[in-house]
């Protein structure tokens, strides 16, 4: 029986798209390959992302037979050449645009000055001929790309942005040539060409989207630097020597040599040296990180200043790096429900333009005034041209693109486009207690020696009696002495004691470490010292009695530290008016110790693992936007339940794959952080289709003529073009404010400044 073949999953870069229809009918030409389970089309970046089975041959077929083209991008090198023939493009438009300009500029002005002559004067009708020759020629050189565009939409019985500007300007040249090749058949007052506005439209649109592309390349400015924080070779030690081959080369478990002011090549851990490196790129810090030997490096981080020898461990697209782009890559080429919805109305917008058109130009001919065939084809022609989706596209994936950089610029990396609209919308954050709030380790947090002792004494005979023991507590203890530099002592006759704690001989002295019961089977008085360990245990920390040889010699305090930041992180939570709850499994009196600490307002304590994503089911169950915190195995399934999963970096790789936010950084700012991303670029996304909606709702039937009858203005079809282009521009423009979010102002739940 043959194995099923894996999904996986394929960009391509695709050429001829200008409005969400070319978005639409590339996407329905993907999803009808047999094996494809995903696609989507990004408008702003000119990509589509497709998951399935299906090859990207058979992919590449299917765009081409929808009348676009199309190419894979495998790799940085497919990355340059796309972004090569962009810019090859962009030169492109600005050379149509001037030379439709040199001509239809002068053109306008002569019309405006009234320095043109009239058909009836003598060299009237060649004069005009040679007008509509060179305006002609304008068509083909500057606008030819809109008419094949067109040709090419009617073909597959389809109709786009290029259909409305070849039928506008097509139309205007067709009957400024009639008029000027038979100026008998209509009125003296219909005897007015047009060939100015073509060529004028024609100029304007190309230079709109030359800016509008000019821009566009500022927002995968994110993904540009990531990428580019890949190193292209690394040194390796091969045979007893070290020699530089090309990253690709890199293989698993090979030694490589990082020296300082390098940038680490691949994934792996460090077997020999140190050093501090710069991980900014990973999770938005500044201060480098001290690293060691047994300590884990990852591709793209800068080392600073030792030099070290490492093991790769991940190399090519399993590096931390590579599915860093890929995840960003992902999300910026998804959509959330607000992009799906301008999508279904771009999809009939087109043909409804037309329709508008065709009613426009038959009333004008009707009803208008004379000259009427003259006032329905300037109002026919400006409808057509005011009335390109252009800015609906591009309204949404340029905001995605923007804002999901941002977030990875800040350490937060966002799966999907949905993910990132929901993010804003949460009512309420359930946090995981241990890794989350908490550090996620014992660590010794209080020492109260008795009088005659001294802190470093007590800490130095109860880390010689835990020398030996591997209970987690025990090893806080121990760790606690070794970072305060403390020498040990040999500790002799360990004896652990069931339920109450350990006991042995060090320095000729019996030393107890443990509870209450211990001591009292010994017959050891605790004093003032039982009161004050009630307090520990009040605080969530586990407080054992220290005795010597029978005398309480003072109180060792380990608790699982709540993180620096944690307070302040929730307390950015309720500023955004975001409720607070807590899930752990530790008991209540624990559990509501930590919540005292940290401002928590609800605690679900004593839910066991498999419970989790049940009482995350039971708080969307009140009507609540959940958003889940954690950071290990056992949240994965609550990270999955929840309306959007939060998982913390620094832990499991099975949190984070169920998770739709990963936080790079250990600290639960960063959930602070990425609502406040979410929010601005929804608000953004509003800002653009509010924009484009109102733009073309308010623009077509001014096009077409609504303000005549109260004001005898008509739109000029070259003032409509000028709009149409603009508004691309404006669009793409907005969503590039995301680009200046600092995160400060995301803590003040700001937006784009």
């Amino acid at each position: 029986m043959t194995a099923p073949i894996p999904e996986h999953v394929t960009r391509l870069s695709v050429t001829g798209m200008h409005c969400a229809g070319c978005v639409s009918r590339v996407e329905q030409a993907l999803k009808a390959v047999p094996g494809v389970s995903e696609a989507n089309v990004n408008l702003g970046e000119r990509t589509a992302t497709v998951r399935g089975t299906a090859s990207a041959a058979q992919l590449i077929v299917a765009v081409k037979a929808s009348n676009y083209d199309a190419a894979e991008l495998r790799g940085a090198e497919d990355e340059a050449k796309k972004e090569a023939a962009e810019f090859a493009h962009y030169r492109t438009l600005l050379r149509r645009f001037f030379v439709a300009a040199a001509i239809g500029f002068p053109l306008m002005v002569a019309e405006l000055l009234g320095k043109m002559p009239m058909l009836h004067q003598p060299g009237g009708q060649v004069f005009w001929l040679g007008v509509a020759a060179a305006t002609l020629f304008v068509l083909v050189y500057s606008g030819g790309h809109f008419f094949v565009g067109a040709w090419k939409s009617l073909r597959a019985n389809n109709a786009n942005m290029d259909t409305l500007i070849a039928l506008g300007t097509g139309a205007a040249w067709l009957y400024s040539t009639s008029i000027a090749l038979f100026p008998d058949i209509v009125p003296s007052l219909a005897r007015h060409a047009y060939f100015e506005a073509a060529a004028v439209i024609i100029a304007l649109i190309n230079l709109g989207q030359a800016l509008e592309q000019r821009a566009r390349g500022k927002t995968s400015e994110a993904i540009k630097r990531l990428i580019g924080l890949q190193p292209k070779t690394a040194r390796v030690v091969r045979d007893g020597q070290e020699v530089d081959v090309a990253i690709e080369q890199v293989g698993l478990d090979e030694t490589v040599r990082v020296r300082p002011g390098e940038k680490v090549p691949v994934d792996g851990v460090i077997i020999d040296g140190h050093s501090s490196i710069d991980e900014s790129m990973l999770t938005g810090e500044p201060m480098p990180v001290e690293k060691r030997v047994g300590d884990t490096v990852t591709g793209g981080t800068l080392n600073k200043s030792g030099s070290f020898l490492f093991q790769a461990r991940r190399i090519g697209a399993d590096t931390a790096l590579a599915r860093i782009i890929a995840m960003v890559r992902q999300a910026q080429s998804s959509k959330p429900a607000i992009g799906r919805l301008a999508d279904r109305i771009s999809a009939v917008f087109v043909p409804t333009v037309l329709i508008i058109a065709v009613i426009t130009f038959l009333v004008w001919f009707n009803l208008g005034p004379a000259p009427r065939a003259s006032f329905g084809l300037v109002a026919t022609m400006t409808v057509l041209i005011i009335a390109c989706p252009c800015a609906l596209g591009l309204a949404t994936p340029i905001s995605i693109m923007v804002g999901v950089g941002k977030a990875a610029e800040f350490g937060i990396l966002i799966r999907n486009g949905e993910a990132l609209q929901q993010a804003g919308r949460l009512t309420v954050v359930v946090l995981d207690k241990t890794g989350t709030i908490t550090a996620g380790r014992p660590t010794v947090t209080t020492l109260a020696p008795a009088a005659g002792f001294q802190e470093t004494e007590l800490l130095v005979l109860a880390a010689s009696v835990e020398a030996g023991s591997e209970h987690p507590l025990a090893q806080a203890i121990v760790e606690s002495a070794q970072q305060k530099g403390l020498a040990l002592q040999p500790a002799i006759g360990f004896e652990a004691i069931a339920g109450h704690g350990v006991r042995a001989r060090v320095a000729d002295k019996t030393i107890l470490l443990g509870n209450a019961k211990l001591m009292q089977v010994h017959g050891v008085v605790l004093n003032e010292l039982e009161a004050r360990a009630a307090d520990l245990a009040a605080q969530a920390q586990t407080p054992m009695y220290l005795a010597v040889d029978q005398r309480i010699a003072g109180i060792v305090a380990v608790a699982d530290p709540v993180k620096p930041d944690s307070k302040e992180a929730i307390s950015r939570l309720h500023a955004a008016g975001i409720k607070v709850a807590m899930i752990t499994g530790d008991n209540a009196a624990t559990a509501r110790a930590v919540a005292a600490q940290v401002g928590v307002d609800e605690v679900l304590a004593e839910v066991l693992p498999a419970d989790k994503a049940n009482r995350v089911s039971a708080l969307q169950a009140r009507g609540e936007v959940v958003g889940m915190v954690g950071d290990g195995i056992n949240d994965a399934p609550a990270l999955a339940q929840a309306d959007v999963g939060f998982a913390i970096g620094t832990g499991t790789d099975v949190a984070i794959e169920s998770a739709d936010v990963t936080l790079m950084r250990g600290s639960l700012h960063g959930v602070a952080d990425a609502i406040g991303v979410s929010r601005a670029t929804v608000r953004n996304i509003k800002q653009n289709l509010f924009g484009a909606f109102v733009y073309n709702t308010l623009g077509i039937p001014i096009a077409a003529g609504a303000l005549f009858p109260f004001t005898g203005l008509l739109l000029n079809p070259m003032i409509a073009g000028a709009a149409m282009a603009m508004s691309s521009v404006t669009v793409v423009s907005n969503a590039n404010r995301l680009r200046f979010l600092r995160r400060a102002g995301v803590q003040r739940g700001e937006g784009a400044p």
